[in-house]
């Protein structure tokens, strides 16, 4: 992922890399090599800053690292773009985003499924149908990863959906007020854990947003964006995940979607990033806002676990509340 940023770096006119900060110092050398750019390089952000003055931090560490990292360059009176997730729980956002305030600086999370030109297209044209009220996801897919995911108690809502979920509050253009989830392992799956779900949001104002998803198939497979269908008064939109979303009239007929090149995965976060910085203005993934793709996932799990709705307000005052016992 390190080196995948290098290069995204590198070809932005809009800036410069000053210094790369690794424990492994022959590693981010190597990097630097391999990608064709020269930068000073340090084990200490502190350090680095100190003698390069950079205008902000680009966190790609591992997610344990994030918060020792996120804390320090926002201690510096840095901006940070930080890869996702934040952290593995929304307790452990929840530091990173009360610091981000203290300072008043921006943490962005690099969520880069939401760049993408179809996608581009397809917000362009919800905003000309109205409010979105409902939303459904189809996700299929039967990877064999080994490791750890296949051991994990519930792979596909925490290492998947987490997708599918943030995307839906994207397009949705609302906040998530409860879900009822269940998840499932069929006897052919090759996942210790749950490798089937189902989960049905209540959004902000009554609006649904339900995921159906599998990780062990036998269905024929989808997008790894997962299959959309979105409707609103003015009409519907459907996006397979990989093409040009299609739009309809509610009687049915074809509306126009117009075509749109924008900077698609990690180089759209790095643009809008760029952007927000310059502009002083919010951007949709920063950390306060992104927590509640977390806590979607949280909500899920516990509502799979408890068989009940779970709201989202009760993830976040539980967080809240470990985060004031430590």
């Amino acid at each position: 992922m390190g080196r995948a940023w290098l290069h995204t770096i590198a070809a932005n006119p809009d800036v410069q890399l000053v210094g790369l900060v690794d424990l492994d110092t022959e590693a981010a050398a190597a990097a630097l090599r391999a990608t064709d750019l020269d930068a000073p390089v340090s084990t200490s952000l502190t350090e680095l800053a100190a003698a390069q003055a950079p205008d902000a931090v680009v966190n790609v560490t591992v997610p344990a690292a994030h918060l020792p990292v996120n804390l320090e360059a926002l201690g510096l009176g840095l901006p940070v773009l930080c890869e996702k997730p934040m952290a593995e729980s929304v307790a452990g956002c929840l530091p990173m985003i009360d610091a981000a305030a203290r300072a008043g600086q921006l943490l962005m999370i690099s969520q880069s499924r939401r760049y993408y030109r179809h996608l581009a297209s397809l917000r362009e044209v919800l905003g000309s149908l109205g409010q979105v009220e409902t939303a459904r996801c189809e996700f299929a897919r039967a990877p064999r990863f080994g490791g750890f995911r296949e051991e994990m108690a519930e792979p596909l809502i925490v290492d998947m959906a987490i997708h599918q979920f943030d995307l839906a509050r994207d397009l949705m253009g609302a906040d998530p007020v409860s879900v009822y989830c269940e998840s499932s392992n069929p006897s052919w799956s090759w996942f210790a854990g749950n490798a089937v779900a189902t989960a049905m949001f209540t959004f902000d104002g009554g609006a649904s947003f339900s995921y159906t998803g599998t990780w062990c198939g036998p269905h024929p497979e989808t997008s790894w964006n997962g299959v959309w269908n979105l409707g609103a008064a003015g009409g519907g939109v459907h996006w397979d995940g990989d093409h040009a979303p299609t739009a309809y009239a509610p009687d049915g007929a074809s509306l126009p979607v117009p075509e749109r090149e924008v900077p698609e995965e990690i180089a759209g976060s790095l643009a809008e990033f760029v952007t927000c910085v310059r502009m002083g203005i919010e951007p949709a993934t920063a950390g306060h806002r992104n927590v509640l793709s977390i806590a979607m996932v949280e909500a899920a799990v516990r509502s799979s676990a408890q068989g009940r709705v779970v709201t989202i307000a009760e993830v976040m005052e539980r967080a809240r509340g470990a985060m004031g016992a430590h």
